[in-house]
């Protein structure tokens, strides 16, 4: 009985620490992934890895009105989220696409 409530225990502490995008709000950990964006390179939002496959989203970057899933306005200023880009480890992979932006399943 005490080895399934630590194997309990191990699997809520694992989904936790891998958490996913919601399809339904197109966020991630309560983030919505549209609008303003801003690149830093220490404390971000949220980490993504930039693939050509495999993606959990595919984001298009536009220069007016980001308010589609999956739409990003890249900024200086004011952003609505921030990213870091990393090689390894990332919350999300992110493919940039011309149309269609999208969350995956």
């Amino acid at each position: 009985m005490m080895q399934l409530k630590y194997f309990l225990s191990f699997i809520l502490i694992s989904v936790s620490l891998f958490a996913q995008i919601d399809k339904e709000t197109c966020s991630y950990n309560g983030i919505q992934l549209y609008g303003k964006v801003k690149v830093v390179e220490h404390f971000p939002d949220i980490t993504i890895q930039v693939v050509e496959s495999f993606a959990d989203i595919d984001v298009k970057v536009v220069e007016e009105f980001a308010d589609e899933c999956g739409e990003w306005k890249m900024v200086e200023k004011f952003p609505d989220f921030t990213i870091k880009i990393v090689e390894h480890n990332a919350d999300i992979k992110v493919r940039f696409v011309r149309n269609f932006p999208k969350v995956k399943n």
